[in-house]
């Protein structure tokens, strides 16, 4: 195919290896299970456990809730694929899947930027912290993350849908990610790609400044090395959950040409929608004392 108008693309997936295929389908739904195991496990005991009735706890469960669908919108096909043999996906589908996607990360970019924001009120004016963080801005500011990411994909969206023609069909992904769309289309991707340097910025660049900007007021306000050790185990789950997504996507986005091939993008994007929300769970169970009681409490009323 040389310039045709293209109707369904041909998902390739993870593997294309025989061998592996199915060692590779076994590796990602056993990465699947814990995704949703780990997320609704935190989501559901939030929502029991009066304790946790808190803006923090609240913001988690619309992460975790970010976690579950960013990586049911990306790893559905790759099982579903397997099981059925059919790695086909209509045009629509496929652009539509990206823009889910694109839109997730930027809500979900938006989301750790309103729990930075509420790590400052914590540490830094804690006497007020029930009457600044209260149930009306954390409503205004979940709904703000929901819709931001939306938002600012539509024109993406738009421009990218309106994509008349293509050099290929087939995605050597596993997923219709924005990268391997943009180098299969033979349509004019001028203006498009003006567009995905403007939506990086608001994207990425501005949640990561809005992210990072309290730490820097939390470290210049606390003198003392006790305040601060305190300070950053307060905030340690958070801090580490975004690095561990910034780095990830600079890799899988920002990296030089040298390094840009389909199959590094493929491994970046795996860890981006399969391993970073699966960690989510384990980093704020595991380091985190409040959520470690809430499920011992849950568990000892299962078994009593």
């Amino acid at each position: 195919m040389n310039g045709t108008v293209v109707t369904f693309f041909i998902i390739k997936g993870i593997s294309d290896i025989p061998i592996l295929q199915t060692l590779t389908f076994l590796l990602v739904l056993l990465i699947y299970v814990i995704i949703l195991g780990g997320n609704l496990t935190i989501f559901i005991v939030v929502c029991l456990d009066p304790h946790l009735h808190t803006p923090m706890y609240f913001f988690l469960c619309n992460l975790s809730i970010l976690d579950i669908s960013s990586s049911t919108v990306t790893l559905h096909k790759t099982l579903s694929s397997f099981l059925s043999g059919d790695k086909a996906v209509s045009s629509h589908v496929c652009i539509s899947q990206m823009f889910i996607f694109i839109a997730l990360v930027g809500n979900e970019l938006m989301m750790l930027t309103a729990m930075s924001y509420d790590r400052y009120v914590a540490v830094c004016n804690p006497l007020h912290y029930s009457s600044v963080m209260g149930p009306g801005l954390c409503a205004a500011l979940a709904c703000t993350c929901w819709l931001f990411g939306f938002i600012e994909s539509t024109p993406l969206f738009i421009l990218i849908y309106r994509f008349s023609c293509y050099k290929s069909n087939i995605i050597n992904h596993f997923f219709c990610d924005i990268v391997p769309i943009m180098k299969l289309t033979c349509s004019d991707t001028s203006l498009t790609n003006l567009l995905i340097f403007v939506c990086g910025l608001f994207l990425s660049i501005f949640p990561f400044l809005f992210t990072f900007t309290p730490y820097i007021f939390i470290i210049v306000r606390i003198r003392s090395s006790t305040g601060k050790h305190k300070a950053f185990y307060t905030c340690s789950s958070h801090l580490t959950v975004v690095v561990l997504l910034y780095v990830t996507l600079v890799y899988q986005y920002l990296r030089p040409a040298s390094m840009d091939t389909l199959d590094s993008n493929k491994l970046f994007s795996l860890f981006n929608t399969a391993a970073v929300p699966m960690l989510n769970p384990l980093i704020y169970s595991l380091k985190n004392k409040d959520v470690k009681s809430a499920l011992k409490r849950r568990w000892f009323r299962m078994i009593t």
